[in-house]
């Protein structure tokens, strides 16, 4: 993606929070710089003529899912005209790269049927998927059962090949995993007689996969979502148990730099209890969007699909956004993140629940929305080549890699697909 040299000015140091203000070396990326904050506190440097400036920003490279990647220089007094002009075009360029998405093809993972629930992320510059779960015999309409798995693939360069690098500690799949910079943290997950609450890093070490643990959650948990927020790892939703009895709107919480790392409870999120929501972090802030209740009617549990959206800012209560246009569930978690602006990419919205003949359900919908953090409104932008359901997202090599997944119930595919931003 290229760079833009646009200029904007920071007001004084005491407005802004402390996580937002970074000095940092030419063309290192900033992880903990909401762009947001920074964007509107720029902008009332105009409101507050009285505020003096004291260090220039200027943007490196805009690399995402970081957008805001920045020098900070010492300078004298410029132009405010130009400075807010410059400060427009940064906001456009970012408003319109939603549009300009490239769809590419990875290898297919080296199995017929492809996984759903896998575990995904990089270490080492080395793209892993490990685990899940599929029907290698008999489809489940046709009285077929589901197999869980432990193998780890690794994925070196885009046109190289998958191998195996080794063996999760169980056959695992459903949990949470995010993406940090040691690694992958691998939370939860289920095989086919419970739920987990155990938590692991896979990491690659001289080409080994390696999974030192880390402290369990306090809970067992499965069809969860969680995002990487700061150094601090962030968990909501899913469920305990298997078959779908009950679902949690509890928030975990793991500091990753903490002296001893332990997982804490947080406020619950306000919404109803779901399973399979998205989670984004961006702008300081962790949101969770969509998935499903579980509604129990004469004890039978059917699936509710939601369209509801939360944006929780740590030390502050959570706060309902706009709604999603239409239901979202299982959808690529973390979602994929460019700029100020998060995308839910493929997914389940119910349309098609209790479709004839199951075995011919003609896919997830191709839906491809889009959240502005700035306007907090949803758009829809274009269309999803090849969808798929209960899968992660994964940044890799300047691009968002979707592996694996299910096309439809039931139904899984090796394929991995990836999508960048045109440069």
């Amino acid at each position: 993606m290229k760079a833009m040299f646009c200029l904007a000015i920071l007001p004084r140091r005491g407005i802004l929070p402390a996580k937002a203000y970074t000095r940092i070396q030419d063309g290192t990326q900033i992880d903990n710089g909401p762009f947001k904050t920074k964007l509107r506190s720029t902008l009332s440097l105009f409101q507050d003529r009285s505020s003096r400036r004291e260090e220039a920003l200027f943007p490196l490279k805009l690399e995402p899912p970081h957008v805001g990647c920045y020098g900070v220089l010492k300078s004298p007094p410029l132009n405010l005209r130009g400075i807010f002009c410059s400060v427009f075009l940064l906001c456009a360029a970012d408003l319109s790269a939603a549009s300009r998405f490239v769809w590419e093809t990875l290898p297919s993972l080296p199995d017929r049927e492809g996984f759903a629930g896998a575990f995904a992320g990089v270490s080492e510059g080395v793209l892993l998927v490990a685990g899940g779960a599929n029907f290698p015999g008999k489809k489940p309409w046709e009285g077929g059962k589901k197999v869980w798995y432990d193998t780890v693939f690794a994925l070196e360069k885009p046109d190289g090949q998958w191998k195996v690098v080794g063996r999760l500690p169980r056959p695992l799949g459903y949990g949470i995993p995010v993406s940090t910079k040691l690694g992958v943290v691998c939370i939860g997950g289920s095989d086919a007689d419970r739920h987990y609450a155990e938590t692991f890093m896979l990491a690659l070490s001289n080409g080994v996969a390696r999974m030192p643990r880390l402290p369990s959650l306090p809970v067992p948990l499965a069809n969860a979502a969680g995002a990487l927020l700061g150094e601090t790892v962030l968990v909501c939703g899913g469920s305990d148990q298997p078959g779908e009895r009950a679902a949690l709107n509890r928030l975990f919480a793991l500091d990753l730099l903490a002296a001893t790392p332990t997982w804490k409870e947080l406020d619950p999120c306000p919404g109803q209890p779901r399973i399979l929501p998205v989670a984004a972090a961006l702008d300081g802030a962790f949101y969770l969007v969509g998935g499903a209740a579980l509604e129990n009617t004469n004890g039978q549990i059917s699936r509710v699909y939601l369209r509801d959206a939360w944006r929780y800012e740590p030390g502050r209560a959570w706060r309902r956004v706009a709604d999603l246009p239409k239901p979202s569930v299982a959808a690529p978690s973390p979602a994929p993140v460019f700029g100020s602006r998060f995308f839910i990419v493929g997914g389940d919205d119910g349309s098609l629940v209790g479709f004839k003949p199951v075995e011919r359900h003609p896919g997830f919908p191709k839906t491809l929305l889009v959240y502005d953090t700035l306007k907090n409104e949803w758009s829809q932008t274009g269309e999803v080549p090849a969808p798929r359901a209960t899968l992660p997202a994964v940044w890799w090599r300047d691009r968002f890699v979707l592996p694996s997944g299910e096309v439809r119930p039931g139904v899984r595919s090796p394929e991995v697909w990836t999508f960048r931003l045109n440069p």
